[in-house]
């Protein structure tokens, strides 16, 4: 069976060899002043550089230390999706490996998952050390992200986040893209609703360059919206297609209907009259009733698919792992 640790820190990477040991160090002076049972669980997403082989060497150092290489690189919602799935702690925090996010906060993130009862708790780095290129758009995708999802959080995309073991567990299937920058909304849609936010610490890179690109908040804009779309509709197609295609055809039938009257009424009165199809409503009607047949039809295709389809596979390839048994090996 396996053992259940009471915290399980996460955290996925891309070339961050230089910064792993010292934030391993920091994360085990932490966790052991706070007499934690845990487990550290580094995510390689393909690194190019020696991210592996420190983490190869941390393992056997550390018998808490497990870590998980990908074939290539994937993505961080890839990398954090795997890392659930394997996480044995109670409550599980994540964190960048970047050392821009402190350990210090783990004991408090800790508490307030056990003590306030939160499902999650999302970290809000009040002051940031980063370019005004970066910090511009993140204000602009967390004032969409609230509108659109009514989670009133400041900072959806801070890497510090603890959940509740039951929350990274059922949302784990779900996530793919880029969705890590919505894990709160994924979250909340799933049923978890008990949110809260804390102030943590913003330190500036110590090591490397920045991952960030203006590309990903674009594409975050965009997975904000694909959200909202999966979690209301994803189980009842038919709700969103049947609605806007049973609208369509009762607009064109309107127009065909009116049409036809039209000309009986013209007929009746000896009045000289057109051809219907000279009239511009004519082809507006036959487009909306063709336009309503069709996503009809596309939701009920959409309601037998998800019928038969209610579970997804995982697409990225584990390269290697080290520290894990056949006791703890990740579902």
């Amino acid at each position: 069976m396996t053992e259940l640790l009471q915290l399980t820190v996460l955290i996925p990477l891309y070339n961050e060899d230089e910064s792993l040991p010292e934030l391993h160090d920091w994360i085990v002076r932490v966790v052991t002043e706070n007499h934690f049972t845990y487990e550290i669980l580094f995510v390689d997403d393909g690194s190019t550089d020696d991210s592996w082989v420190v983490i190869e060497h941390l393992s056997n150092r550390n018998p808490n230390v497990r870590g998980i290489r990908f074939n290539r690189n994937y993505g961080k919602t890839a990398g954090l999706q795997t890392g659930f799935q394997a996480s044995r702690g109670q409550v599980v925090i994540t964190m960048d490996a970047d050392l821009q996010d402190s350990p210090d906060e783990i004991p408090e993130l800790y508490r307030m998952i056990t003590e306030e009862k939160y499902d999650l708790v999302s970290g809000w780095k009040q002051k940031r050390y980063d370019p005004i290129t970066k910090t511009l758009p993140t204000k602009l995708f967390n004032s969409v992200s609230r509108w659109i999802s009514g989670v009133q959080l400041h900072d959806f995309n801070c890497g510090l986040k603890a959940y509740r073991q039951k929350v990274v567990k059922t949302i784990a299937p779900s996530l793919y893209g880029d969705m890590h920058r919505n894990l709160p909304i994924v979250a909340k849609w799933d049923g978890f609703s008990r949110i809260g936010e804390k102030v943590v610490q913003h330190r500036a890179r110590k090591y490397g360059t920045t991952k960030f690109g203006l590309e990903r908040f674009v594409n975050g804009f965009l997975d904000v919206l694909v959200i909202a779309f999966v979690h209301r509709f994803s189980k009842r197609p038919m709700h969103l297609f049947g609605t806007f295609g049973t609208l369509s055809f009762f607009i064109g039938s309107i127009l065909a209907v009116w049409l036809i009257v039209e000309k009986l009424i013209n007929i009746a009165q000896g009045a000289k009259f057109r051809n219907v199809t000279d009239n511009p409503l004519f082809f507006f009607g036959l487009v909306a009733i063709i336009l309503g047949v069709q996503l009809f039809l596309a939701g009920f295709v959409g309601e037998m698919l998800v019928r038969q389809s209610l579970s997804r596979s995982t697409d990225q390839l584990v390269a290697e792992k080290v520290g894990f048994s056949e006791q703890n090996m990740p579902v």
